[in-house]
């Protein structure tokens, strides 16, 4: 299983955007994919998909009560599907997770058993054999150093970076590098970055020399797509579902961006040795459906 955290250090850089969009890229590509978004907040991937119809229900079951050992049901009931994506949805206890974790930890070392703090996750999918389900694990956790990014690391090993081309974000950048190392070094694992993806990239000189710099591969840039990010928030969509069913003409410069989702995800797979059954031409669409743009 391909398995990867998206994740910058700065917040508002398109991280859970360009998440949505490389999942469909897989999921075009005839992957099976499970993405775990895992913020707190609002405005998050599964607002994006329109999967986040019990966040606020108390009597829900939530991924935050598998984490602690105290399931409301099964976890395939958590999982919900959007345009060929399964997601396990946030739930408002995603605010409260440190201190249940917390609170589980003394439990256990009250009877002189190990915990892990970090390990939840991983244990949880281990234990639904997520691993041998699903082709491609993608989880997005918030832009702040939590235990819900340490659970997102633990659990997949390694890290793709969306960043800004700017001073700030190359000193982002390099950051996640030296996380990266130190969280490693930390708990006994290793941790890899498959790439960086440079967003709302404008072609200057400063940028291109940042992104020259940058001590990742870097397998596509995206450019300034505030238009159509903005369409896919509004119409809770992919961008590729905006394209096809929210346009009413072709954008060239848009189909591009879409081609380069596409490419990121069959580099990301190159990386994590898998072979997608039935890549598309990247970019690639249906016709578009008569709408009003």
């Amino acid at each position: 299983m391909l398995s990867y955290t998206v994740y910058s250090e700065a917040g508002g850089v398109g991280k859970t955007s360009l998440t949505a969009n490389i999942a469909c890229a897989h999921a075009r590509a005839g992957l099976d994919v499970l993405v775990i978004p895992l913020d707190p907040q609002d405005g998050n991937l599964s607002r994006l998909f329109d999967v986040d119809d019990d966040r606020s229900d108390s009597s829900a079951d939530s991924l935050v009560r598998h984490l602690v050992g105290n399931p409301g049901g099964e976890f395939d009931d958590l999982i919900r599907t959007a345009e060929g994506i399964d997601i396990i949805p946030e739930h408002n206890t995603l605010s409260d997770l440190s201190d249940h974790l917390a609170r589980e930890k003394s439990r256990a070392e009250d009877f002189g058993d190990a915990y892990n703090i970090y390990a939840q996750l991983r244990r949880v999918l281990a234990e639904n054999d997520v691993p041998d389900r699903y082709d491609v694990l993608i989880c997005d956790p918030p832009a702040t150093e939590s235990d819900h990014l340490y659970n997102a690391i633990y659990a997949t090993r390694n890290l793709l970076i969306p960043f800004e081309p700017s001073a700030k974000g190359e000193a982002s950048v390099e950051g996640l590098e030296e996380l990266a190392t130190n969280f490693a070094d930390e708990l006994n694992i290793d941790v890899g970055v498959l790439g960086a993806v440079p967003i709302e990239f404008k072609g200057t000189k400063d940028q291109n020399e940042i992104v020259e710099e940058v001590p990742f591969e870097v397998p596509e840039v995206i450019g300034d797509r505030t238009s159509m990010m903005e369409g896919c928030w509004r119409h809770q969509c992919s961008a590729f579902e905006f394209v096809r069913s929210h346009r009413s003409r072709r954008r060239d410069y848009e189909v591009e961006t879409l081609a380069k989702f596409d490419r990121i995800a069959r580099f990301l797979e190159t990386q994590g040795g898998i072979t997608a059954p039935s890549p598309p031409e990247p970019g690639a669409l249906d016709d578009p459906e008569e709408v009003t743009a």
